[in-house]
């Protein structure tokens, strides 16, 4: 005869720690006393599951670890496309360990408006659950919801410790052997801060960055975390993510307005939530680093992935400029570009100046050392950017430059930099550049695939789980 132990005979301590259930069939001779040894049998396993289960972070529903998962937003920044990331990665919560959300700069976004999505799942909750026991409540969410930096930081690339960076330190310093995974969907402030200030965590964090737009944001940042903390293991895609709204087959329910009309407005709370930003269109362009987790091994970014497949990343780009630019003066896109403006006859000491290139206003910093003016940047397409500078010193007021960033070529694939041993970048290979931009279809391609996962998970908070 077999016996069926669950663990509601365990308590419900356990419950709120864990999603399966315990199956236990044992054929125990009726010599043995045959069904009055099962009370034993139920209290030695329920000493075994409390004296070793706290010392395990449990598997998904599929049985495989969970990643450990920390989102740095810029949500109710410059772009919707967060709020409806934001309300993606906890439709998908159930799969993931989320540790934290926290709203890092660049704009006026704040914790609120991470906590205004959660109000959202909230209403979903207990539909939700019923499709799966590991969707954390939302309680717990808010818990782990902090704010980052205000503002990006200044020219050092780091300035203060901000609730969120102290939290990436605090989580990646607990005793579990598995990595965590910081996804990047504004700037990079509050992990440069993290690691300015804790590098002894830098072998534990994997990041996936959406940098492209972003980075030209956070250009102080990177430096600092490109100069100072080469090791990191991070995947810079600054291309790649935008596979997930562009390319791929777009035809009928799989187009942006389509599917959002179909298969995400009027599914619950977090699916009207979503279809009301973007012009209730998709762009999701940060979700791609939460389908890279979904999908396979993210150890290797060079294998497939529903968030793109990555190449060794050559050299970063960064170029230094002892005076203006013009357009004859080419680098990379997305390179880091550095302007030093040396100190002239009648320039005063201190002095405050700001470069104006496209929708920026970019501040300079005179080094109190050599009294050189620096302007950082970084060009988001391959085009001629032009530049007027202004200052409160009428020597400099009103001077113009330019520049011209150019695509990388391919072959620099064939240079992965020994700098940089575990930095990842986009696939330079000609035949996945849709739209002028390196490595699209490597996320593009699984369009239908992952489409058809998010319409099944957005039927979740449409209907209980009978």
């Amino acid at each position: 005869m077999s016996d069926r132990i669950v663990l509601s005979e365990v308590g419900p301590a356990l419950r709120a720690g864990l999603s399966f259930r315990v199956h236990l069939y044992a054929s125990w001779p009726q010599t043995q006393a045959g069904s009055e040894s099962r009370p034993y049998l139920r209290a030695w396993l329920a000493w075994m599951l409390l004296t070793f289960v706290p010392a395990f972070s449990f598997a998904a529903e599929t049985g495989t670890s969970r990643h450990r998962v920390i989102v740095s937003s810029d949500i109710g920044g410059t772009d919707q496309d967060d709020n409806q990331s934001m309300a993606h990665v906890l439709l998908y919560a159930d799969t993931l360990e989320l540790e934290g959300l926290i709203a890092s700069p660049y704009g006026p976004g704040r914790k609120k408006d991470i906590l205004g999505t959660i109000d959202a799942y909230e209403k979903d909750f207990a539909t939700l659950r019923t499709h799966s026991v590991r969707y954390p409540t939302p309680a717990a969410l808010r818990a782990i919801t902090k704010q980052g930096a205000p503002d990006a930081v200044g020219d050092a690339g780091h300035d203060v410790p901000s609730e969120g960076s102290q939290w990436i330190i605090e989580c990646a310093r607990r005793p579990d052997p598995r990595p965590l995974w910081v996804l990047g969907w504004g700037g990079l402030d509050d992990v440069a801060q993290a690691l300015h200030d804790a590098p002894d965590i830098l072998p534990k964090l994997r990041v996936y960055w959406i940098g492209g737009p972003n980075k030209k944001w956070s250009t102080n940042a990177y430096d600092y975390i490109e100069q100072h903390h080469r090791a990191l293991w991070i995947i810079e895609a600054n291309s790649t993510y935008t596979g997930w709204f562009v390319g791929g087959n777009q035809q009928g329910e799989w187009g942006n307005a389509e599917f959002i009309r179909r298969h995400v407005a009027g599914h619950g709370a977090l699916g009207d939530y979503l279809a009301n930003y973007s012009g209730g269109s998709m762009k999701m362009g940060d979700t791609p680093s939460v389908a890279y987790l979904l999908s396979a091994d993210p150890e290797d970014p060079a294998k497939p992935h529903w968030g793109g497949s990555f190449i060794r990343a050559w050299d970063r780009p960064r170029a230094v400029f002892d005076r203006l630019t013009t357009a004859a003066d080419r680098v990379e896109v997305y390179a880091i570009v550095q302007i030093e403006i040396p100190p002239g006859e009648g320039k005063p000491v201190s002095h405050r100046a700001h470069l104006a290139m496209e929708n920026q206003m970019i501040p300079g910093t005179v080094d109190p050392t050599t009294g050189r003016l620096r302007f950082r940047f970084s060009p988001k397409a391959a085009r001629t950017w032009n530049y007027t500078i202004y200052s409160d010193w009428a020597g400099l007021n009103g001077q113009t430059g330019s520049i011209t960033s150019f695509l990388t070529p391919p072959d620099a694939a064939s240079r992965p930099s020994a700098q940089h041993p575990n930095w990842w970048a986009d696939d330079l290979s000609p035949e996945l550049v849709q739209g002028g931009q390196h490595g699209v279809k490597t996320v593009s391609r699984w369009r239908e695939e992952f489409l058809r996962d998010f319409a099944a998970r957005m039927l979740r908070c449409k209907s209980p789980n009978p």
